[in-house]
């Protein structure tokens, strides 16, 4: 037997100083599904809390192998699989939006972006080349990209920005609020919408310093122009408050969890007609 301190152990930790990046682990089940566009897409209502309509969805990923689409991310970046999934779930949200009639036909979609697809040098053209193929208005099209999309090359995440926004394209900052750096971005990057991250609301019922907080950013939002989106609205007091504020949309529970496209549907008929 071996000591502890013994030649294996040694062995074991020169592989990893070696080989920092962790080995990625095979998933031909992940990868198959992928390629047979077996992936669901299911969205989430982006709610005006005036009138109660519904303004837009954001599409989420959905397999019914995995709880939701945060782990079935976890589960394609393990496997090297992030960039074809996330590609995969933007193409069948754009060509299902594309295809709204009825009560969905003017609502906007919202899409998801991983860092890695924003810092390839071919995204910009692949997004606008799947948006023309599908035949949906730019106009109706969010991407929302996080605070992570940033840090490796802000300058170069700007340009492609701003060539999205040219088309029409809108872009929303997700998860606003949970990393360190996200106010040094607002000057400098070409935004339309803020979302704030269910964690800096979760409290604002209970909380006079997450109430100061939260307060800080919509005046913040105000005065640079920019939309904004609160994720995780579960209570009607929570509500309440953000419409005092000038929240522009809300997500979360209160008003809708994910739901497929029929249910979307009715959803949206039934706030049209409780606007009227």
């Amino acid at each position: 037997m071996l000591k502890r301190d013994g030649v294996e152990t040694r062995e074991r930790n020169e592989d990893r100083r070696e080989s920092p990046v962790p080995r990625r682990r095979k998933d031909d089940l992940l990868a198959a599904v992928i390629a047979h566009q077996q992936i669901g897409v299911v969205f989430q209502p982006q709610i005006d809390p005036a009138s109660g309509e519904v303004a837009g969805a954001e599409a989420l990923a959905r397999w019914d192998r995995v709880a939701g689409a945060e782990q079935l991310f976890a589960r394609a970046a393990a496997a090297g699989l992030s960039e074809p999934l996330s590609r995969l779930v933007q193409f069948k949200a754009l060509r299902a939006a594309a295809a709204w009639e009825g009560p969905l036909r003017r609502l906007r979609v919202s899409i998801n972006l991983l860092p890695e697809d924003i810092l390839q040098d071919n995204y910009v053209d692949w997004l606008i080349g799947q948006i023309n193929s599908v035949g949906i208005d730019p106009k109706r099209v969010t991407i929302e990209i996080t605070e992570n999309a940033l840090l490796s090359d802000l300058e170069a995440v700007a340009e492609r920005l701003t060539r999205i926004r040219q088309e029409g394209i809108k872009v929303a900052l997700d998860d606003f609020g949970t990393g360190y750096a996200s106010l040094s971005y607002l000057g400098s990057l070409p935004l339309d919408a803020l979302k704030i991250d269910r964690g800096l609301v979760a409290r604002i019922g209970t909380s006079e310093r997450d109430r100061i907080v939260v307060r800080s950013i919509f005046s913040l939002a105000r005065d640079l122009g920019l939309t904004v989106i609160v994720e995780g609205v579960e209570c009607t007091s929570q509500l309440v408050l953000l419409a005092e504020w000038g929240c522009d949309l809300y997500q979360g529970f209160l008003g809708a969890g994910a739901l497929d496209e029929v249910e979307l549907s009715r959803f949206v008929a039934v706030s049209q007609a409780n606007a009227a």
